[in-house]
């Protein structure tokens, strides 16, 4: 039953001092840090149930991070431009900052065996997450659409084939949930729901010929604006680009990349700051964050009022079915390939198997679960 109390008054400040500390303290991933808003903010008034649910539907069916896109929507029906900026800005700053670090270290010493040993074990971990996060995905997403399980099947095995994202198929899919869900011929007002849902492509790619840091921000900017459904939905677009395409990293940094946004809190596609920091530094890292971000930031400001009008719109809903489907295929697809380089050998078959069943049966923290593998891996690692 939706709270018909209106929000009680809160200072912009006392919003910024609680979204830094769950920016710094929030693990679990997206949903956990959807439910922690949620619990912390109804009961003191700061937001009611309906504005919580107009976000939360507003973020699940744009693209970018659930978790920052709720946080900025907060900040946005409370205080505007700069409420939305301020607490986009001290969610992710905490994590961003920790991630920095990490980097440093681990461009220092990750020749060292121990680091080797410690990721040996971490990367079959990641890849159960990342697996059981698809499946968990279109099993909420999708549920019993039969025609949305055959895009996620169709979509996974492009990926593994090609061994690459199509970003182009998000679009096609999403038309396709469009015409199953929202059929263009039926007698409805589609003019303005066509107009956004067309513009959604229109997202250009970065130019190769760009000075670097300018082709790295341009590249994260595109990849927030394609990562639909959840923060490992970046996994294969990034996979596409930093791996294949412009061989910024290799298949064994990618994974450590993929691993340390799982392990560290906020939300995932903070991997952008590990991957930036890999290919040029410090301002790589700040570049390729700030670029991930942005489509989000936009999106709150200038989308999101037509959002919550239009959500219960047929071809929205269709179309962000379809895109949601084809995403969680994409990851499934990309898991395949991630795979071949991090379960090398019986023990690390052994965790991922292990890892899998732990995550399905039980409700551990990941972080956690990769604390142990990471032991794990020391022990068992042939190197060390």
């Amino acid at each position: 039953m939706a709270d018909t109390h209106p929000p009680q008054h809160v200072g912009l400040w006392a919003l910024v001092a609680y979204f830094l500390r769950l920016g710094a303290l929030g693990f679990g991933g997206p949903i956990a840090l959807a439910g922690y808003m949620q619990r912390d903010l109804e009961p003191r008034g700061w937001i009611t149930h309906e504005e919580y649910l107009q976000g939360l539907a507003f973020s699940q069916m744009m693209p970018g991070p659930l978790a920052a896109q709720l946080a900025m929507w907060i900040g946005y029906i409370r205080h505007g431009t700069i409420g939305a900026s301020l607490i986009g800005l001290v969610f992710i700053l905490p994590t961003y900052l920790i991630v920095l670090v990490i980097s440093v270290f681990y461009v220092a010493y990750q020749g060292l065996p121990l680091v080797q040993a410690l990721f040996y074990g971490i990367g079959p971990v990641v890849i159960a997450i990342v697996l059981l996060s698809a499946i968990r995905l279109a099993k909420t997403t999708v549920g019993k659409a039969k025609a949305m399980w055959v895009v996620f099947a169709v979509m996974a095995g492009i990926t593994v084939f090609a061994r690459a994202e199509i970003a182009v198929l998000f679009i096609v899919a999403g038309i396709i949930g469009v015409i199953l869900y929202s059929p263009p011929w039926k007698k409805q007002d589609h003019q303005g729901m066509r107009t956004f849902l067309f513009s959604l492509g229109g997202a250009p790619a970065p130019a190769v010929a760009m000075p670097l840091l300018l082709s790295l921000g341009g590249f994260f900017v595109v990849a927030g604006a394609f990562t639909f459904g959840s923060g490992l939905a970046i996994v294969p677009f990034l996979h596409q680009g930093v791996v294949l395409d412009h061989h910024w990293l290799d298949e064994r940094q990618f994974l450590d990349a993929v691993a340390v946004g799982i392990i560290t809190p906020g939300p995932v596609v903070i991997t952008a700051a590990f991957v930036g920091y890999l290919v040029a530094g410090f301002w790589g890292s700040a570049i390729a964050a700030g670029g991930v971000f942005l489509p989000v930031y936009v999106f709150v400001l200038f989308m999101s009022r037509y959002i919550v009008r239009y959500r219960e719109h047929p071809m929205l809903k269709g179309f962000v079915k379809g895109a949601t489907a084809a995403a969680s295929g994409a990851i499934a697809g990309a898991t395949v390939i991630l795979a071949q380089g991090s379960i090398v050998d019986v023990p690390t078959a052994i965790i991922g198997l292990v890892s899998a069943l732990v995550l399905w049966r039980f409700k551990v923290p990941e972080p956690l679960l990769i604390a142990v593998a990471a032991v794990a891996g020391v022990l068992l690692h042939r190197g060390v």
